[in-house]
């Protein structure tokens, strides 16, 4: 890196503190928590993508599918289950919390329930997304580290400080517009990485001629998922998209970082677009970076220099990135074959997706903090008083944030399996509690939040002591216990039910759920001839 490169970096970071000053004009919740209800679905369609393809997938995908031992395209089988879960949060799920004019998404409910399931979630969230969040924050600024040589408590908090500034300042709308920025520059780091990979192995042809055959199967129907014990079960047909429809399901429905865009959506017509978007692009995304891997992994392969400097990195920073040298893949190759000011921008764009996955985490949490726990001890704040909290709890939250994150200790494989593990121990029990809470009559709060528990000790304890089954069924397998426990204590201890909440179903979504239906018929093909393709 030279000047130029830094001064780039400075450039951006001073930008993304004009974002949080132009839109410091926050009046009341709707303002500072869900944009007015005023953004149409294309900011928030980029600012969802960005949040999911964060830091994590720009570095840890492309490792996983060019390096990793056992990876591969199998990793496109990631995004089988989306249009599946987006077809069904259309229609039966989003427009019911949509319509209860929420603002945390937990609160629909305390609507349903009663408060203990309500706050028995949001504590769930809280914990589980701050420390996910840490940890990402933590490997980003030790590749950042080690790749570039900024000091590791200087890359957490030149990514903390700044984000937590124009958070405080801007509110969701901040979040969003800083968002689509940062996916801009995060897709085209991407693109840069694939095209200079392949220039620097002499063509496409000479890719296609020296890529190892054996990461182009992407689809396996003969892997279940249970009998992962030596790590050669994973990534099947069956347990992605099944495993993959009940994890982005909850996650897009029922995660405040996510459903909070939705939420901040003018209508339902918002939301429909919205949700067509992301079950259509996330694929070609994902596609994208995977071909990239595959060049820089093939690239590893052949240039001496790209695996020595990436060993010499690895060796000289084993203490803290062991276990994770895969990782290091693209930083490694951006400082090495990249020219200077591209450099830099590639070094905004790790920044970016770490910032905008922080951002969202940051304004998600301080959401269902003074929603769920606050509010309900000071019920009579000015709209005044409102804002203030909510910036103030901005401040804190990305505080705890950053103190995961320097905390965060050694971490075993890549960093996107880990988060997704520590993800789908909770995803499943609370897409359960949410199915409950809309499509059932005689699920009580009680038999809800038994439930809920049962759900995600269940899970964990498959974590430590079912190492055979294939983390991606944790989300279906929880989601299938807690309803089960759930339904089952409602009938047999009987309890007074709350008069049921309106259910929405938006029938005006049907030709979306068919286009939806009809693309992952598309992806499962297009996957399946990867090889095929690429041979």
């Amino acid at each position: 890196m030279n000047y130029i490169d830094y001064i780039i970096i400075v450039v951006y970071l001073l930008g993304f503190l004009g974002i949080g000053y132009f839109f410091k004009e926050n009046n009341n919740s709707k303002d500072y928590f869900l944009g007015g209800q005023s953004m149409g679905w294309f900011p928030l369609s980029l600012s969802t993508m960005a949040t999911q393809l964060s830091a994590i997938s720009f570095i840890s995908a492309p490792a996983f599918v060019g390096l990793k031992d056992g990876g591969g395209l199998q990793w496109l089988t990631y995004e089988f289950g989306v249009p599946l879960a987006m077809a069904f949060l259309l229609i039966a799920i989003i427009p019911s919390l949509y319509k209860s004019g929420i603002v945390s998404v937990y609160e629909y409910l305390e609507k349903r329930f009663d408060a203990s399931s309500r706050l028995l979630i949001s504590f769930v969230f809280q914990i589980s997304r701050s420390v996910a969040t840490g940890v990402m924050v933590y490997t980003m600024a030790l590749i950042l580290q080690a790749t570039i040589g900024i000091d590791f408590w200087i890359s957490v908090l030149i990514i903390g400080v700044i984000t937590m500034i124009y958070s405080f300042q801007g509110g969701m709308k901040a979040v969003i517009w800083g968002d689509v920025i940062q996916m801009c520059i995060l897709f085209f780091g991407i693109i840069v990485c694939l095209v200079y990979g392949i220039s620097e192995l002499g063509g496409f042809e000479n890719f296609l001629t020296n890529v190892d055959q054996d990461r182009l199967t992407a689809v396996d129907f003969s892997k279940w998922g249970f009998d992962n014990a030596d790590k050669n079960d994973e990534f099947g047909f069956w347990p992605m998209v099944i495993g993959g429809f009940f994890l982005y399901a909850s996650y897009y429905g029922t995660d405040q970082t996510q459903s909070q865009r939705l939420l901040s959506a003018k209508g339902m017509p918002t939301i429909k677009k919205l949700l067509l978007a992301n079950g259509l692009f996330r694929f070609p995304i994902t596609l994208t970076y995977c071909i990239m891997g595959l060049v820089l992994g093939t690239l590893l392969i052949q240039d001496a220099g790209f695996q020595e400097l990436l060993d010499s990195v690895y060796q000289t920073n084993i203490s803290s990135l062991e276990g994770k040298k895969a990782d290091l893949m693209v930083p490694v190759f951006i400082i090495k074959y990249l020219p200077n000011g591209i450099i830099g921008i590639l070094i905004v764009a790790i920044m970016s997706a770490a910032m905008s996955s922080l951002s969202s985490t940051v304004n998600s949490l301080s959401a269902v903090t003074l929603e769920d726990f606050i509010k309900r001890f000071k019920p009579n704040m000015t709209d005044k008083q409102y804002v203030m909290n909510s910036r103030l709890l901005s401040v804190f939250w990305g505080l705890v944030c950053l103190f995961f994150a320097f905390f965060a200790g050694s971490i075993e494989g890549t960093v996107i399996e880990v988060i997704n593990k520590i993800s789908s121990i909770f995803y499943g029990p609370i897409l359960a509690a949410f199915i409950l809470a809309i499509l059932t009559k005689k699920t009580h709060a009680l038999g809800a939040n038994i439930g809920i528990v049962a759900g995600v000790l269940f899970n964990m304890y498959l974590w430590l002591y079912v190492p055979a089954i294939f983390w991606f069924w944790w989300n279906a397998i929880g989601c299938i216990v807690t309803m089960a426990v759930a339904y089952s204590i409602s009938l047999i201890i009987k309890r007074e039910l709350k008069e049921g909440l309106e259910v929405f179903f938006y029938k005006a979504g049907k030709r979306e759920v068919i286009i939806l239906l009809s693309y992952f018929i598309v992806i499962v093909i297009l996957a399946m001839s990867m090889q095929r393709i690429l041979s």
